[in-house]
């Protein structure tokens, strides 16, 4: 048997540090045994999903070196690799099993849905869907469909009894039916959701192990039963620890920078990064702090891996990228990586001519654009100093103006300007105003050229990361300020 891992993210957002652990993981299992590693882009969410964020993906994970064998990109013998472009494929799935009995298309209103879950919480009697449309007759079933009715289907779950299923890590792991979801299948749109698209993908593409999150561990129940209904085989699971703040609760970017093109730009060695990923609940047996992706892959075990939950803790990566730089980069080495990422001709063109049209000096150039060759800049409260704006405004400023262009979806100077600006319309305050801590979170200074072009070439990633970073230096939000933000916030949006 040849192994084949898999990595399969969601092209609906900046390229996550968690997806490179996971493909890492993959990718490193399936090289020590001699296998395949595959990637496949999960994009049956329509709405979000976008060209520019798949491509950051294969951008980033061929930066760090996780090359696969078979993708979207490169092909292979079992494709397509979009699971947008495999929709016929899911809806011979989806037909297979209302024909075994397996599944039933539900009517079931969205309205319908939310009043049995305040229903359900008041009563707290439970969880989940009641199974009103389980019941129904054919003849009824075909009506509806006939008259256009919208639907989704479900897949059917055991009224009793537990599931049991196997973890490479954890052992036998049992999970009571009663806490399973009669899950959606397909959506109303007809594009089938993570759960059977994950299945069907993953058998057809000969994948022997599935090496996941733990956040996927509840959904086992779910697609254990689904290859039981299928007739399949189940792949071997295998579910990570999820990395974590310092503060041990779940990574994420309002604690910790969490794009892998963040790091890229902020001046950090693939090698190191890896290295770092490498280290998060595993080690290698002589417990060598310093490995690359070869030594990692040659003495690669995954019994090794700690179920504690690894802590993400950016100090510790920074000194590992030292290292690096340091130990194991000629002068020559270190002359090249460091051309290649500060003067990088086709980043530093993007505003060269902006620069060009304010200095006296070449001298000026440098203490100019130092900003866009930075990570997160060294600021401090006296910086946001405003005549105009109380330090409260000014975090609401700063978290407003991050949480709008959280939402934004194509990053261009014109959607950002026209965000920022309809923002600054909504709080009543003028845009000169309103822009004020937005050029010192993004370029250290009020006296810089347009924030809008400094934020597109930045790029979403660094942008926003800059933006929360300036909230932690005035403060950053209580619990209570937070909630009261966010209300407000959502007031703005709704008018």
């Amino acid at each position: 048997m040849t192994v084949r891992t898999r990595v399969a993210p969601s092209p609906t957002g900046d390229p996550h540090v968690g997806t490179a652990y996971i493909a890492l993981f993959n990718m490193a299992f399936a090289k020590s045994q001699g296998g395949q590693f595959l990637l496949r882009i999960e994009d049956t969410d329509q709405a979000r999903s976008t060209p520019e964020s798949e491509q950051q993906i294969l951008d980033s994970l061929r930066w760090l070196g996780l090359d696969w064998d078979e993708g979207p990109d490169n092909g292979g013998s079992h494709g397509p690799y979009r699971q947008s472009e495999r929709r016929d494929i899911y809806d011979q799935h989806a037909k297979i099993l209302i024909d075994k009995g397996h599944a039933f298309p539900c009517f079931c209103s969205s309205e319908r849905l939310d009043e049995l879950r305040k229903e359900q919480e008041i009563s707290k009697s439970g969880s989940g869907y009641d199974g009103r449309c389980l019941h129904l007759s054919e003849d009824d079933v075909q009506a509806k469909v006939a008259a256009g009715e919208s639907h989704v289907i479900r897949m059917k779950i055991p009224a009793e009894g537990k599931c049991v299923f196997n973890d490479m890590l954890r052992g036998n792991i049992e999970i009571d039916w009663t806490q399973v979801d009669m899950q959606v299948l397909v959506k109303a749109d007809g594009m089938p959701t993570y759960h059977l698209a994950n299945v069907v993908d993953d058998h057809l593409m000969e994948i022997t192990h599935v090496i996941r999150g733990e956040e996927w561990i509840n959904s086992a129940p779910k697609h254990q039963l689904l290859y039981e209904y299928f007739g399949w085989d189940m792949p071997v699971l295998c579910h990570m620890p999820l990395l974590r703040n310092p503060d041990k609760s779940k990574l994420s970017k309002r604690k910790n920078p969490t794009s892998i093109t963040y790091y890229r730009d902020a001046g950090y060695l693939p090698e190191a990064l890896v290295n770092y990923l490498g280290r998060m609940g595993w080690s290698m047996p002589d417990e060598s702090e310093k490995f690359n992706l070869d030594a990692m892959i040659e003495n690669f075990d995954i019994t090794r891996v700690s179920l504690g939950g690894p802590i993400f803790d950016q100090e510790k990566l920074s000194w590992l990228n030292a290292s690096w730089i340091r130990e194991d980069l000629s002068t020559e080495q270190f002359a090249d990586r460091l051309h290649k990422w500060l003067l990088n001709s086709d980043y530093v063109m993007k505003f060269l001519p902006q620069a060009q049209g304010r200095v006296e000096t070449l001298a000026d150039f440098a203490p100019m654009a130092s900003f866009m060759f930075s990570g997160m800049l060294d600021l401090s409260e006296e910086d946001f100093v405003h005549k105009k704006l109380e330090q409260a405004d000014v975090k609401k400023v700063l978290q407003f103006t991050l949480w709008r262009l959280e939402q934004l979806r194509q990053w261009n100077k014109s959607d950002i300007f026209n965000e920022i600006k309809t923002l600054s319309k909504e709080m009543g305050l003028k845009l000169g105003d309103f822009n004020h801590p937005i050029f010192v979170a993004i370029a250290g200074t009020p006296n810089s050229w347009s924030v809008m072009d400094s934020m597109e070439i930045l790029g979403a990633d660094m942008t926003r990361a800059r933006l929360r970073h300036a909230i932690n230096v005035l403060g950053g939000l209580s619990k209570k300020e937070t909630k009261r933000f966010d209300k407000e916030f959502r007031v703005l949006g709704a008018e």
